[in-house]
């Protein structure tokens, strides 16, 4: 029996719940969710060559150059564990970036299964980010717009003070959301012309957006 490849790549602006559908991907498929921060941070880790040469960019706090994540992509692309498919996430970003990504899995003898993108409105999109509240006592998660606790600012199950991440503020999110059109949009028509796309809407409850991840999964990978 042929193994199906299952190579994906999922997109969607930060707060889409990109994480949350990677999981149940992983799950259900048994193949890995990679990131390029979670690829950075493990090369810096291990003081592979290639760690240290990015460590040099990221202590000075200049972005890592196009080459150097590629290479580190295509490493961890080799690796036993994505021989039935991936999940990329962060990557690619750029036009140029997908060019590189297309010509790495050509030399291997792979092919870009599905390309999801889940949309979600930017105003939505601020109150998930704005809302986000974690306690630091249990690990609890909560939103003060969509699953609030009982008590303000306070965790229902140990009554600790809850925290609020740093950069989910109001000036930074903008910044982000705005970075992510510029980068995002020609990538879009990029995998569209390709016939790989598909766009999932992301404002629907989580199990009616995986069930939805699934489906375009299935019917972009049975393609190939």
């Amino acid at each position: 029996m042929s193994m199906v490849q299952r190579n994906i790549i999922l997109l969607g602006a930060p707060g889409a719940g990109k994480g949350t559908q990677s999981e149940r991907l992983v799950a259900d498929y048994g193949i890995p969710q990679i990131s390029t921060g979670d690829i950075l941070r493990n090369e810096r880790k291990i003081q592979s060559d290639l760690g240290k040469e990015a460590a040099e960019y990221m202590d000075s706090g200049r972005l890592v150059p196009d080459e150097l994540v590629i290479r580190m992509v295509e490493k961890r692309l080799a690796q036993d564990d994505c021989a039935g498919g991936f999940i990329l996430d962060g990557f690619p970003r750029t036009v140029e970036q997908a060019d590189k990504l297309a010509e790495m899995l050509q030399k291997s003898g792979k092919t870009l299964s599905a390309v999801i993108n889940i949309v979600v409105a930017e105003d939505i999109l601020a109150k998930r980010l704005l809302g986000r509240r974690k306690c630091p006592g249990c690990g609890a998660n909560y939103n003060v717009f969509f699953s609030p606790p009982k008590a303000t600012e306070q965790c229902d199950s140990c009554g600790a003070g809850l925290e609020q991440r740093k950069d989910d503020n109001e000036e930074t999110i903008r910044q982000r959301f705005e970075v992510y059109q510029k980068q995002t949009q020609p990538l879009v028509d990029y995998y569209r012309s390709r016939g790989v796309y598909a766009e999932i809407d992301g404002e629907k409850p989580v199990e009616e957006i995986y069930a939805r991840v699934r489906q375009e999964v299935e019917r972009l990978c049975g393609k190939v």
